[in-house]
């Protein structure tokens, strides 16, 4: 009966693992379209007002570009932590760790304050 309690604490550990990597699947998707949105509009911009688009990134590119460098970054700690979990299932000394979860908590704030100070300067 002690086996099943392991077996159901591996497949636990795995399903964290897995929404973990879809939060980092989805942070890269996002972080994808900003940067091709970015582009997009301009090259819009600059067919409508017949120039070369600026080789400059803007901060929308920079942006994106940190998404993605972010939802790659998160894959790899969940990784870490899902082989750490893993092992201290096995060697019954379980001990939680909250650093992934504060990393991408203060991570998202600050992206969601900066989206905002963005976009009201924008208006």
């Amino acid at each position: 009966m002690a086996e099943d309690g392991k077996i159901s604490d591996h497949l636990a550990n795995e399903r964290t693992f897995l929404a973990w990597i879809r939060t980092s699947l989805g942070l890269m998707g996002i972080g994808f379209v900003v940067v091709k949105f970015s582009i997009f509009i301009r090259q819009i911009s600059a067919v409508l007002e017949k120039t070369m688009p600026k080789a400059s990134l803007g901060y929308s590119s920079i942006m994106g570009i940190s998404l993605v460098a972010f939802g790659a970054a998160i894959g790899i700690l969940s990784y870490s932590r899902y082989r750490k979990i893993e092992r201290q299932i096995s060697d019954p000394s379980y001990k939680p760790s909250g650093i992934l979860i504060n990393i991408l908590a203060v991570s998202i704030v600050l992206i969601g304050i900066f989206l905002v100070i963005y976009l009201l300067q924008s208006i």
